[in-house]
This record gives C-alpha cells, structure tokens and sequence, in this order.
C-alpha cells in the first residue's frame, strides 16, 4: 500500500508533517517556511525536495533559482489528512 508508505514517511518527521500543514494553507516561499519554523535553509531546502520528490508538494515556478514558490499537492492533502485521524 503506497499510501501507508507516504504516511510513515511523513510521520517519521515531525518537520515534515509541520511544512506541509505551512503549505496546505496556501502558496509560500521557502523563505518564509523558514520564518516561520526557524529551520535553516539547509533543512528546508531539504525537506522540499523529499516532498517534492513524492510528490506531496508542488513548486509553481522551477525555472526561477532564487525565489520559489510551494503549495501542497491533492496527494499531500490527502496524506495530511489521514495523518491528523491517526494523531487525533
């Protein structure tokens, strides 16, 4: 089951379940995930790209190197979700 393996994944990491409940509220830049988790850059940039990989978040524009944008992909939601009935 694909889906336990998304929510173990993201259950292992309490980091990565808080950058995602950052992101379901809307469109962010990684600067301010930053802000508002105090991570360093380091830890953020990596947390992104694991989500990104499994596809749990989207960026909206790639191409730019120095500002990006993220947002939480229908896959991200849905684990989110199943996360918040398994911690309640």
């Amino acid at each position: 089951m694909a889906e336990a393996r998304l929510i173990s994944f993201v259950a292992r990491s309490d980091r990565r379940k808080e950058i995602l409940e950052i992101l379901s509220k809307g469109r962010i830049a990684q600067s301010a995930i930053m802000k508002k988790t105090n991570m360093y850059k380091g830890h953020v940039s990596r947390i992104l790209k694991e989500l990104l990989n499994y596809g749990l978040i989207i960026c909206e524009n790639p191409e730019d190197r120095s500002f990006k944008f993220y947002k939480i992909s229908k896959k991200g939601k849905d684990i989110l979700i199943e996360l918040n009935k398994i911690y309640l």
